[in-house]
């Protein structure tokens, strides 16, 4: 499968104006611009990946929703290189507040069906880049959470 391009038909939609409460603080405004200066296929590591300062953390559900098949796309890429895979930070926002987590509660089925499959294929396919720290435990999670909902 293709999972950038499923992501990209399942997620696919209009780019939001704003993506956070840009005006809360000046973190929450430069999180905005650096999200407003890039597209899907244009966001990368450079962005995202500082854990410390990462701007999609306090993203609106919408602008997750649009920056998913980068986020994808980020993982599968840089899943060879322990020092720079993206796919922890891929792993909080989807177990952040566990089945509370506001991105979760946004996604329809499908995509929620998506995700699910997704998170599998890295289970079955990448299970030892996920093997540093707390990640593999994580990558469990995130999996029981969203193919619980299948059933919701």
């Amino acid at each position: 499968m293709d999972w950038v391009q499923q992501a990209k038909r399942l997620f696919g939609m209009p780019k939001p104006e704003h993506f956070n409460n840009y005006r809360h603080c000046c973190e929450c405004a430069e999180h905005d611009e650096i999200l407003r200066l890039h597209d899907v296929d244009t966001i990368g590591l450079k962005q995202l990946r500082h854990a410390g300062s990462d701007p999609l953390c306090g993203v609106s559900p919408e602008g997750f929703k649009y920056y998913l098949p980068a986020l994808v796309r980020l993982t599968l890429e840089s899943i060879d290189h322990p020092a720079f895979f993206y796919g922890d930070q891929l792993l909080f926002h989807l177990t952040w507040d566990g089945e509370q987590n506001h991105h979760f509660l946004a996604c329809t089925p499908k995509q929620r069906a998506f995700i699910a499959q997704f998170l599998e294929y890295l289970i079955e396919t990448y299970a030892k880049a996920f093997d540093y720290g707390m990640s593999a435990c994580q990558l469990l999670q995130a999996h029981d959470i969203w193919s619980q909902t299948l059933t919701h």
